[in-house]
């Protein structure tokens, strides 16, 4: 993945972990925003108007980069500035807007897999789940390569309670990109818990991917996190064959051995 797909690649909100592509950014919280920036000029070029819209992204006017976003689709339509369109509509809380934008981007080119993708984040967004599992497997279908897509639809799989189709899902981001689950808040679509238990669920699936991906530091990480948040079944790190290289670890009796004192309410 290079630098600019990287920072233009997918949504929501791991407001906890959060994605939407052109850029996976969180829209867990945006205030109506004020124009900050001069209005487009009639005599810039589309990919200047492009240009200076990615530029006020990056700065976070959202409002402004979608003026000038709207005036480059005005000079030079295409899907890719109809998907920077959806996405400046959703981080102005704009869902309605956003699914109409990332629409009119998949009819100018089917096989825009970020428009599938952002998509897929509208419908998760609106507790869509069905569909919003067929838009990031449609996504997925065109582009496999790319991590986000796989995390956000195993976190849609783990809201449906598929657990092991969310694992199966987040071992293939973490085999795509190893540090996926670590810049999800600015890239990636968000998990919604409605309990404690199922928090500690989540984040016990993520240690057991990173143990089989050999990453034993952070298998730990998530251990402790999902004890911290209550995991009940914690001692099955144990006997899953996934954790046999972790339990040879001393730092793993170390954590373990203070298992009862992290689980304090």
């Amino acid at each position: 993945m290079n630098a600019h797909r990287s920072t233009f690649a997918s949504l929501l909100i791991f407001l906890l972990l959060a994605g939407v592509s052109y850029g996976q950014v969180s829209v867990a919280s945006v205030p109506q925003q004020l124009r900050q920036a001069e209005p487009p000029p009639a005599s810039a070029t589309a990919a200047e108007l492009e240009t200076t819209g990615d530029d006020l992204h990056a700065r976070k006017y959202f409002a402004d980069a979608l003026d000038y976003y709207q005036a480059a689709n005005a000079k030079a339509s295409s899907a890719r500035l109809l998907n920077k369109i959806g996405m400046m509509n959703l981080l102005l809380m704009r869902a309605d807007a956003a699914r109409k934008d990332f629409e009119r981007a998949l009819k100018i080119d089917p096989n825009y897999a970020d428009a599938y993708n952002n998509l897929g984040a509208v419908e998760y967004q609106d507790h869509r789940l069905k569909p919003a599992i067929k838009r990031y497997q449609q996504a997925i279908a065109l582009n496999p390569e790319f991590a986000t897509y796989h995390s956000n639809l195993g976190t849609a799989f783990m809201e449906r309670k598929e657990f092991d189709k969310a694992a199966a899902e987040y071992a293939r981001a973490l085999q795509i990109d190893p540090d996926v689950f670590e810049h999800r808040g600015s890239a990636g679509i968000s998990a919604r818990f409605p309990s404690p238990s199922d928090r500690a669920r989540f984040h016990y699936v993520i240690a057991k991917t990173y143990a089989k991906a050999g990453n034993t530091e952070r298998c730990l990480l998530y251990l402790t996190k999902a004890m911290e948040f209550g995991f009940k079944d914690i001692d099955r790190v144990y006997k899953e064959d996934e954790f046999a290289t972790v339990r040879k670890d001393p730092r793993f009796a170390e954590l373990m051995a203070k298992k009862q004192t992290i689980m304090q309410p």
